[in-house]
């Protein structure tokens, strides 16, 4: 201790204040932890005692309350019953005795079967009673702690007494058990209290090196005499913001109280711009802040590094002299502020109304009271002003302090004399400043009456600025003053035209890019079916939404239903990647490309792959005309429905699955296969083939439909599907639930919707016949045809179907392979069709006078309204249309038709080739 008391007197010096400090903390530690030493060993033996009497009462008690112990007293030997048993509990409650007594006092157990039988040394009057005894006493075991409590029988007689105790010594063991503990404890607390003491002292003698109380004294007078001395203002500012010193010059400058010392810098009652400069704690270097009627140029310095107590330094000189120049700063950073606010809140959207309402607004009430914004009505659609619409403009824009202004409200359409400022403005493209409205100085020719209105509700002052951009005048704007009673100023008129200047250039930008979309709109509009064709395979409903303006711009979404041989139909959904002119061009090409392959009749696999090699083609002569590689990229699906298998035939080029609703409203992806998308080439398409019950909807749609940027793509399907899972449904309800589910605002890309709702063509509209390879039963095919046609009420058509028949059938038994099939359609046409096993193409050609055959295509080119050839995976099949004027009638083929034709050696079969008994 004597070592450590050295060390500590060498570190600090007992003379300096750390020193003197140490030991008068180190004294006062000692104090304390002898205090708490002594404390703590009385608290300790209390608590021992105590809890010596709550144990002996609780065992002394559940004893007592034992039954046994009450038989054992009722008999005749209550020691033999009791002596074990009280030994046993002794032992288990870690008691030193448990004694059980006749009502007098007299001993049964005894842990000295010497003692059995003596009487109870102690106080037992009040157990005698019922009571409980409670004491400190000594007994044959020496000085104990011990409690005695009665046992009463069942009608309450106290038949017995039972004693535990703990012995004085015991508990005396237990705590001095503690001692060690305790005196281990503060000799930690001494040690850790002595080693914190000396911390603080060696800081405490580092931040004052050692110095004693009139070395520091001292120093303190110095440091006065020099801050009191200088002619600049000096504040001290700690880390958490409170003045700690202040010179005489900085309290005049300031205008501090005597007594804010101590106090945080918001409490001082400084200027605004002071107290923040002072609170933030930033660096500063001659920031100019207005005090009063001084400006004062502050430099502060922040002490916030390493050594440094933290906090900042500051100091203030006076620069009164620079007030003038000053505010003409202030004036030019408040204009170059507006001018930047303008450039973020005037053209945030690309829509001429709107960017001319966001010039009004923001004007009001920053530069003037009311704003008017008059445009040319081309400039509104999109096009220039011309010489002709120059007098005319359209108010698209007011905004003003009051909404009561007697001014020509939005939508107006105003023509402007010459002469007026507006009119001049328009005309020449100058600004015009009317200070005084009220002279009339000839502003009010335009309509007097209206500007005596004007100068009665208080405006007074006035400003028409053109809106020039790229040297064309689109329209004028004009600021009025009314609640501000000084007039327009020059600089106000400066201010004004560089405001104009940059919501006219958005204003342009806005017009140009309502041209564009127009033309792309328009092209793509008129790329699009306008109709849908007549046919009878589907019940059909479409939708097309265009992106949102600004959003994602035209796109090259497109569908089709296009009617095909055969009552059959084809659905067509495609999806040209990208937005604008190219993208709706590139559209109208495969649109086009679609139609034109749909009239081969071929499948859709191959024709997915034809449109892979037009995008292919397409996306070499785009490379040819720039040195940049163009990739057009584009998806579609082409589904085929035949009403007469209920067959729908798919295939899908990189777009989404259709949604297949049954007519019960169970919707489901039909799982048709994947390919890539069009132009990548070199891949193959693969179709599926889906059986529908007539009244199946068929929902075909692009990505715009079900693509969200917070969601997963699976997770729009997901959504539309439970959205067309309803039975019953028209295809237009269909496609108006689907929009409702899925937009519920505007779309970031063009949508395309086609919904369509099959129909069937049961037997009653077919008839089939299969005819052996004999020319001879071309005669009972023609029998057979022309009664069905009269069943069907088509008389006027059996001469040039026989015609028809004979010529297809004779062809096909003399120059192709069986078997040969003769198929009757009866829909919006009457449509016939002669299959065979044989892939070769029929040519129409026209025969010479001399030659005896080669006139049969030709004549069934003349008399059928359209004919053609389609290729199967079993042969081909030539077919032929004549159309019909009424519609077809409801009793079609009878069942009897549905028998062997006679004479021709063939029989008549349903659609799917059963033959009929």
């Amino acid at each position: 201790m004597h070592h450590m008391l050295r060390q500590v007197r060498s570190w600090y010096g007992i003379r300096g204040v750390a020193g003197q400090m140490f030991l008068m903390q180190v004294g006062v530690v000692l104090v304390l932890v002898a205090t708490a030493v002594a404390a703590l060993l009385l608290q300790s033996r209390t608590d021992a005692e105590r809890d010596a009497r709550n144990h002996t009462q609780a065992v002394a008690a559940s004893v007592a309350a034992d039954p046994t112990v009450r038989q054992a007293l009722a008999g005749d030997r209550p020691t033999a019953a009791l002596q074990q048993l009280a030994e046993e509990t002794r032992r288990r409650a870690h008691v030193d005795f448990v004694v059980v007594m006749s009502p007098a006092g007299i001993r049964y157990t005894h842990p000295n079967p010497a003692e059995i039988g003596r009487r109870y040394i102690g106080s037992i009057g009040a157990a005698q009673h019922g009571g409980t005894v409670t004491e400190t006493t000594t007994g044959t075991l020496g000085p104990s702690v011990r409690t005695v409590v009665p046992v009463t029988a069942a009608d309450g007689k106290v038949v017995g007494l039972v004693s535990a105790g703990i012995t004085v010594h015991r508990v005396s063991l237990a705590a001095a058990r503690q001692v060690p503990l305790v005196l281990t404890g503060t000799g930690l607390a001494l040690a850790a209290a002595t080693t914190g003491t000396a911390l603080v002292g060696r800081r405490l003698c580092r931040q004052t090196r050692g110095l004693g109380p009139a070395q520091i004294t001292r120093m303190y007078e110095h440091q006065d005499a020099v801050l009191h001395s200088v002619r600049e203002g000096v504040l001290i500012v700690d880390r958490h913001r409170r003045l700690l010193l202040a010179n005489d010059e900085a309290r005049r400058l300031l205008g501090l109280a005597p007594d804010v010392d101590g106090r945080p810098v918001t409490e001082l009652g400084i200027a605004p711009r002071a107290e923040e400069l002072l609170a933030s704690g930033r660096a500063a270097t001659d920031e100019v802040i207005e005090v009063g009627d001084r400006l004062l140029a502050v430099s502060q310095c922040p002490m916030d590094a390493p050594p440094g107590p933290g906090g900042a330094v500051a100091t203030l000189r006076d620069t009164t002299e620079l007030a003038a120049l000053t505010g003409r700063i202030e004036v030019v950073q408040e204009r170059l502020a507006l001018l930047y606010d303008a450039g973020l809140r005037i053209g945030t959207t690309l829509d001429v109304t709107r960017t001319a309402e966001e010039l009004a607004e923001f004007a009001v009430p920053g530069l003037a009271d009311y704003v008017t914004v008059d445009l040319a009505d081309t400039v509104l659609s999109g096009g220039e002003p011309d010489e002709a619409g120059m007098a005319e403009l359209r108010r698209v824009a007011l905004h003003g302090i009051r909404p009561d202004v007697p001014l020509y409200p939005p939508g107006a359409l105003i023509h402007f004399d010459p002469f007026t400022p507006q009119g001049e403005g328009f005309g020449s493209g100058r600004m015009v400043l009317e200070p005084d409205m009220a002279a009339f100085s000839g502003w009010q020719a335009q309509d007097p009456d209206r500007a005596r209105q004007l100068v009665a509700y208080g405006i007074h002052s006035m400003i028409s600025a053109p809106l020039r951009a790229r040297g064309v005048i689109l329209g004028v704007a004009t600021f009025w003053r009314s609640k501000e009673p000084t007039p327009f100023t020059d600089e106000d008129l400066s201010l004004a035209e560089e405001l104009v200047a940059r919501a006219a250039t958005s204003i342009d930008n806005a017009r140009r890019f309502t041209r564009e979309r127009t033309m792309a709109v328009t092209l793509q509009r008129s790329l699009l079916p306008h109709a849908l064709p007549e046919q009878n395979a589907v019940d059909a409903a479409y939708r097309y939404l265009p992106a949102g303006a600004g959003l994602g711009g035209v796109g090259g979404d497109w569908f089709d239903v296009i009617p095909l041989p055969g009552a059959r139909v084809a659905l067509v959904v495609g999806d040209v990647v990208g937005h604008g002119l190219h993208a709706a061009a590139t559209m109208g090409q495969l649109r086009t490309a679609v139609h034109n392959l749909s009239t081969l009749d071929l499948p859709p696999d191959e024709l997915l792959w034809h449109l892979d090699e037009l995008v292919t083609r397409i996306d070499q002569d785009r490379d040819g005309e720039g040195g940049n590689r163009t990739l057009t990229g584009a998806t579609c699906l082409y589904a085929i429905y035949d009403p007469v298998s209920r067959v729908c035939t798919m295939a899908r080029a990189g777009h989404l699955e259709p949604v297949v609703v049954l007519p019960d409203g169970d919707a489901r992806l039909p799982g048709i296969p994947a390919g890539p998308p069009l132009g990548l080439g070199g891949m193959p398409y693969e179709t599926s083939e889906v059986l529908l019950p007539e009244g199946s909807g068929i929902v075909l749609y692009t990505d715009g439909l079900i693509e969200d940027r917070c969601e997963d793509i699976d997770e729009g399907i997901e959504r539309l599907r439970r959205a067309l899972a309803v039975p019953g449904r028209t295809p237009d309800q269909m496609c108006r639930a689907a929009l409702d589910a899925m937009l519920p605002g505007a779309s970031r890309d063009d949508v395309a919707l086609l919904v369509a709702r099959t129909r069937a063509l049961d037997d009653r509209h077919t008839a089939y016949w299969t005819v052996p390879p004999d020319p001879a039963a071309v005669a009972g095919v023609r029998a057979a045809a022309t009664e069905l046609l009269r069943d069907w009420g088509l008389k006027e058509e059996a001469f040039t179907l026989e015609l028809i028949l004979s010529e297809l059938v004779t062809n096909a038994i003399r120059h192709a392979t069986g078997p040969v099939g003769v198929r009757l359609i009866h829909d919006r046409c009457l449509i016939c069709e002669v299959s065979d096993g044989s892939s070769v193409s029929p040519h129409l050609r026209r025969a010479t006078t001399m030659d005896e055959g080669g006139r049969g295509l030709f004549l069934v080119a003349q008399f059928a309204d359209r004919w053609g050839t389609r290729y199967t995976s079993a042969g081909k099949v030539i077919w032929t249309e004549q159309w019909l004027g009424p519609e077809p009638p409801a009793d079609l083929v009878p069942p009897e038709l549905q028998r062997p034709v006679r004479g021709a050696g063939s029989r008549a079969t349903s659609r799917d080739g059963a033959a009929d008994d």
